[in-house]
């Protein structure tokens, strides 16, 4: 059985002049993977679905740069992945990103929190009681730890260290402790060697997405990744395809 990748021809689509918007970043990607996936198409979420973790001030302010159809469709992906990754592990090739996205306010090319959303929703519909983030990108994802901070149903975990051995030891030691009901992974390939961190090799991503699979395995629950950052389109799609390996597993 393929792997699942959810994906929208609008992602190609150059927004706005931001590195996470640039031509040729999600085409990097697909060439990379469209040999090993399947691609699933996404359906933008409902404001309602937006407001579960977004004040109305905010949504009228993508509304007014005219990012909202954009940004819906990003957060679709993420719900839809977060999901189908409750019975199989799954990948959400979306952007704009979203972890940098608060709940009356964004920055660092994010609108609407992607993650914040599947979450919540899966939490408010009854699905999941416990859900575990792993924000491997470069930059702490202080959007999602603004809006789930107080919500006690799940932890979010960031790793700043610049040691890749350190940083790997982190990941396998809270996924140790994990015994949540999903795991969804904040995939940023930004603290790639070649890319603005140089912190991770390629490996290490698939590495983290077989240590996600066997956690998930062992405890029998879900597991997932979005996109968030990633810029040096010359090794971008390799790394998606190393997390989505380990992933998938053998």
């Amino acid at each position: 059985m393929a792997f699942k990748v959810f994906f929208h021809d609008d992602f190609y689509e150059v927004y706005t002049s931001d590195p996470a918007a640039a031509s040729g970043r999600m085409e990097a990607v697909v060439t990379a993977i469209k040999p090993f996936v399947e691609f699933l198409p996404i359906e933008p979420v409902s404001d309602d679905y937006i407001r579960m973790v977004h004040t109305d001030e905010q949504i009228e302010r993508v509304r007014w740069q005219k990012l909202h159809g954009i940004a819906s469709l990003a957060a679709g992906g993420a719900y839809q992945s977060a999901t189908l990754g409750l019975s199989e592990p799954c990948f959400g090739l979306i952007r704009p990103p979203g972890h940098h996205a608060s709940q009356g306010n964004s920055w660092g090319f994010c609108y609407y929190n992607n993650m914040a959303i599947a979450v919540e929703a899966l939490k408010q519909e009854g699905k999941i009681e416990s859900a575990t983030i792993l924000d491997i990108d470069m930059h702490y994802g202080d959007g999602t730890v603004n809006i789930l901070k107080e919500r006690e149903y799940v932890k979010v975990l960031n790793f700043e260290t610049e040691d890749r051995k350190i940083y790997l030891r982190e990941v396998e030691s809270v996924l140790e402790d994990c015994s949540s009901d999903i795991i969804g992974i904040s995939a940023g390939f930004d603290n790639h060697v070649e890319d603005w961190g140089g912190v991770l090799e390629t490996d290490d991503f698939k590495t983290i997405g077989r240590l996600v699979l066997e956690t998930s395995k062992r405890i029998n629950c879900g597991c997932f990744g979005i996109l968030e950052g990633g810029y040096n389109h010359q090794v971008l799609g390799q790394n998606v395809l190393a997390l989505i390996e380990g992933l998938q597993g053998d």
